[in-house]
């Protein structure tokens, strides 16, 4: 390749042009009210999107284009292109996997948070972007009962994740950190443990950190994992020279919403110095509720804990709190301090520099939904919300119990009901059946554009999941979906 001539004088260059700022309120009004159009349409769209494989690709062009559009084009492809591949996670029939809510107040905070455009690499890069957080996640630790030792003002502290997936990481990887200073080991000696019904996050994210073994301990009868097997596998890697390094419990569990008994587990890990993390990345926010913190027992006892306000507070993703008891456990793991990064309040302690709490370097304002959402609806408000989708839940569970063709399979301590078409008898031939009765339940469910579930399997046989908890599902909806599938039901 040639050099470019020191000698040759550079080309006049000018930056693009941009919208004026009239020109941003006219599109950004426009871009409001398709969005507001869309809440008020969204129960008349199929909520599964219908499309192939590839049917969206072959609607947009084969190169980028080379000279800029009118804005007016892009807003006339979110209904000609995008929305026909939507699967519609707002819809009011929605009751697959967990709620995923958006609100208004969310999507304004997040709209204000891409213009402001801010990069939290250290506190000093906007101090409202890390001062906000700390105050709002103290905020939850009171709203939803945590111990106090988990404010940002105590020992402890939150930071605000991507994913549950993310916070699980974090933790295995200061597990991992806090295991190799106590034993001198690799993380391939290392062992992490979590129930059989946990999330497959764990075991991705262990892989991920390095660790050389999971282990996936035996359920109970209600799905929850058994302590005394946590103990024996923990005894036995022992035994076999491997590091036992971090645990995994779980409130709300994916399957089936079991919990699992954090008090004996952290009784398990304690004994041992196993970190131990709660993931109730669903459930907590059902904490917010008095009556349901007796889920909490135990909390004080764990190294960290993960839920999700963008699954059921109405605060669209992604927004995942994670509290650690101890934050230096959490920082000394994470933080690496280059000279580009170094300021004087940082130095001197007086900040927090969220960078040290996660694996990115750079992060969004994430807080400033919390923030709105919190305070627009109030904490009763979110209370409202809870009880009422888990209401919504017992009723419907109630409709299962008093019909002999279905059984309920699990617990069902918050708003998912998972159950099954009952077997004639118990022979296997009877429990196939069954199983091909509680798919095409499923299957008419999903394709009736109305509704839709999520289809499983547990113990080896078909189940169905309803998700009670998408904001605007109400007993209408119940009602529409228990028709569908008493009608689709042998």
């Amino acid at each position: 390749m040639d050099e470019p001539d020191p000698d040759m004088p550079l080309a006049s260059t000018s930056p693009p042009s941009h919208m004026t700022p009239d020109e941003f309120r006219q599109h950004g009004r426009a871009v409001i009210d398709w969005i507001a159009d869309y809440w008020e349409r969204i129960e008349s769209l199929p909520v599964a999107s219908t499309v192939q494989p590839g049917d969206i690709r072959a609607m947009l062009p084969d190169a980028a284009p080379d000279e800029p559009e009118p804005f007016e084009h892009l807003l006339a492809d979110l209904d000609r292109v995008v929305l026909p591949g939507v699967t519609h996670w707002q819809h009011p029939g929605w009751f697959a996997y967990f709620p995923a809510n958006n609100s208004p107040p969310s999507v304004l905070a997040d709209t204000v948070s891409a213009g402001l455009g801010l990069i939290g690499l250290l506190w000093s890069a906007s101090p409202a972007l890390t001062e906000i957080e700390s105050h709002v996640l103290d905020w939850l630790v009171d709203l939803t009962g945590l111990p106090e030792g988990w404010k940002t003002t105590a020992a402890g502290g939150g930071v605000l994740q991507g994913s549950a997936s993310d916070a699980t990481h974090v933790a295995l990887v200061a597990a991992r950190h806090r295991a190799a200073e106590r034993s001198g080991q690799p993380a391939t000696q290392m062992v992490a443990y979590t129930s059989a019904q946990a999330h497959s996050s764990v075991e991705k994210s262990a892989n991920v950190a390095g660790f050389g073994h999971v282990r996936l301990i035996e359920v109970d009868e209600h799905q929850a994992m058994r302590p005394h097997a946590l103990a024996v596998s923990v005894g036995a890697d022992l035994a076999a020279g491997l590091v036992p390094a971090f645990v995994g419990s779980t409130v709300g569990t994916t399957g089936t919403t079991a919990v699992d008994p954090v008090r004996a587990i952290a009784d398990v890990a304690i004994g041992h110095s196993l970190w131990h993390h709660v993931d109730a990345a669903y459930a907590g926010t059902a904490m917010i509720c008095p009556e349901f913190r007796h889920h909490n027992d135990g909390m004080e006892l764990v190294d960290s804990y993960v839920f999700n306000p963008h699954k059921w507070m109405m605060v669209n993703f992604d927004c995942s709190a994670l509290y650690v008891s101890d934050k230096a456990a959490l920082t000394d793991a994470l933080s690496i301090d280059p000279p580009y990064l170094r300021n004087t309040q940082s130095d001197a302690g007086n900040v927090i520099d969220y960078r040290n709490w996660q694996v990115p370097l750079g992060r969004r304002f994430r807080a400033l939904k919390l923030w709105w959402v919190l305070r627009s609806y109030g904490a009763s408000g979110i209370r409202q919300m809870v009880r009422h989708h888990v209401a919504m839940a017992q009723e419907f569970a109630q409709r299962l119990s008093t019909d002999d063709r279905f059984e309920i399979v699990a617990p069902h301590p918050f708003s998912l009901v998972c159950f099954r078409c009952r077997a004639a008898d118990g022979s296997d031939a009877a429990a196939e059946a069954a199983d091909r009765a509680t798919d095409a339940v499923a299957a008419a469910v999903n394709d009736s554009g109305v509704a839709y579930l999520t289809p499983s399997k547990l113990d080896g046989r078909s189940i169905i999941r309803v998700a009670v908890g998408q904001s605007r599902t109400d007993r209408a909806q119940m009602d529409m979906l228990w028709k569908l599938i008493s009608e689709a039901a042998v």
